[in-house]
């Protein structure tokens, strides 16, 4: 059969490993597309960079509009990230007849209902297998694997970066800021790390799982995001002392009222295996309602890693390119006509169970007042702390684990033991998740 050409734009960390697994492994995949996968022409600023990747194997230009018009490609793979430039190159590889791979999850997140749908009118595939997670094969498992089952809901460690902060502040008890420094010189985090730390990359990542799981459109600003910057290596240490480690989950739940869609620093019972992993890398658990929860696990970035979704992507194209419309698999994995505009559930609206941590006079009478704020408000105490004053201090840190309630009922708790003259400062709040049924 004729080979897919393809024009790669991006010979940056993954479009250098996309290049190097597709030279490298070029015999065992053409054997899986039942086709060759060339790459025709690398678009690149860095054009020096370019050709020592390519070493002369392929045409090398600073002008990516020239890949997406060439007639010869046959598939786009968009390495570039952002949604300026990358949005403009998809739209027009798409106009063009071109089928699509990127692993751009902000382009798809924000910008994905308008892809889609121009790629539907032109009858061109759009894969993102690598847009999430990196080498983990979630996206094709949540759209084929788990077809037969009605999802409830999906939760996962999607950012290398903040899963290795928090696990050097729990080994190394050390405060966010020091651990951060770290990072940034081992080069897991940015130069400004605010998307990974701040929880705006696991939430295009999350979006993008919902729409999915539930079969819904991107809705990326409807999502409640909170990152780790503020958590403190006491309150890491507390939750291990009562049974649970403390990680930044993407949660996206159905619910009778609608979808939770939420990113946010999250006590897990460490006896749960996505609690037990550290490091950089992700994991990501599903529910459904036949096969239950599963898990999937392994390295969401890095060159080769990446690059295996991305060459996944290509066989699948190679595979389909020539097939109906009809007969390939839907971009959210439910027919175009099916996907449903469900609502987004406010952060006020969801039900979780929460960690409290307050500082408070140690005297007499100080915890009857917190549980009888937590009482009038049908808010179920789980588990109770009381740490001893250091010497010469005469208040103490109080730490509370709560049974499942509604946001708003909580935050109207928080707000009235604050009001307590015998506390101090504000209450630290995080919530939990079971993660089990």
């Amino acid at each position: 059969m004729k080979p897919i050409n393809v024009g790669l734009l991006g010979i940056g960390t993954v479009g250098g490993g996309t290049f190097n697994v597709l030279k490298r492994n070029q015999q065992e995949i053409s054997r899986r597309a039942g086709r060759a996968i060339q790459i025709l022409k690398v678009a690149d600023r860095n054009l020096t960079l370019a050709r020592e990747v390519t070493a002369g194997a392929c045409e090398v230009t600073d002008d990516a509009f020239s890949v997406v018009n060439d007639p010869d490609v046959d598939v786009v793979v968009e390495l570039i990230g952002g949604y300026g430039v990358a949005k403009d190159l998809v739209l027009k590889a798409i106009e063009n007849g071109k089928h699509v791979v990127t692993a751009n999850k902000a382009l798809i997140a924000l910008h994905g209902n308008e892809i889609f749908a121009a790629a539907q009118k032109k009858g061109v595939i759009v894969a993102f297998e690598a847009a999430v997670a990196g080498g983990i094969p979630i996206i094709k498992a949540l759209r084929e694997g788990l077809a037969a089952n009605h999802i409830e809901w999906i939760a996962g460690i999607i950012n290398g970066t903040t899963n290795f902060i928090l696990s050097e502040m729990r080994d190394k008890g050390l405060a966010f800021a020091d651990v951060l420094g770290e990072a940034q010189r081992l080069g897991y985090a940015e130069a400004d790390p605010t998307f990974d730390v701040e929880g705006i990359d696991a939430a295009h990542k999350l979006m993008i799982l919902s729409a999915i799981g539930f079969g819904i459109p991107m809705q990326f600003e409807r999502a409640y995001t909170e990152g780790i910057t503020k958590l403190e290596s006491k309150d890491i240490r507390y939750a291990e002392e009562l049974g649970y480690r403390v990680k930044l989950l993407g949660i996206t739940k159905r619910t009778e009222q609608g979808i939770e869609l939420r990113v946010h620093p999250t006590l897990i019972p460490e006896k749960r295996l996505v609690a037990n992993v550290n490091g950089a890398m992700n994991a990501v658990v599903v529910k459904g309602d036949a096969v239950g929860p599963t898990l999937y696990y392994g390295a969401g970035a890095g060159a080769e890693p990446t690059a295996s979704a991305v060459v996944a992507d290509l066989v699948d194209v190679a595979r389909l390119a020539d097939a109906a419309f009809e007969q390939r698999v839907p971009y959210l994995a439910f027919q175009p006509d099916q996907i449903v505009n469900l609502p987004i559930l406010p952060i006020e609206e969801i039900s979780s169970g929460y960690y409290l941590r307050m500082r408070a006079s140690d005297k007499p009478g100080v915890l009857a007042e917190v549980t009888r704020i937590l009482g009038d408000r049908d808010i179920s105490i789980d588990a109770m702390m009381q740490k001893e004053p250091a010497d010469n201090e005469t208040e103490a840190d109080i730490i509370i684990l709560t049974h499942v309630t509604v946001e708003k009922n909580m935050n109207q708790a928080i707000a009235a033991i604050e009001a307590l003259p015998a506390t101090v400062g504000k209450v630290t709040r995080i919530r939990m998740e079971e993660l089990g049924k």
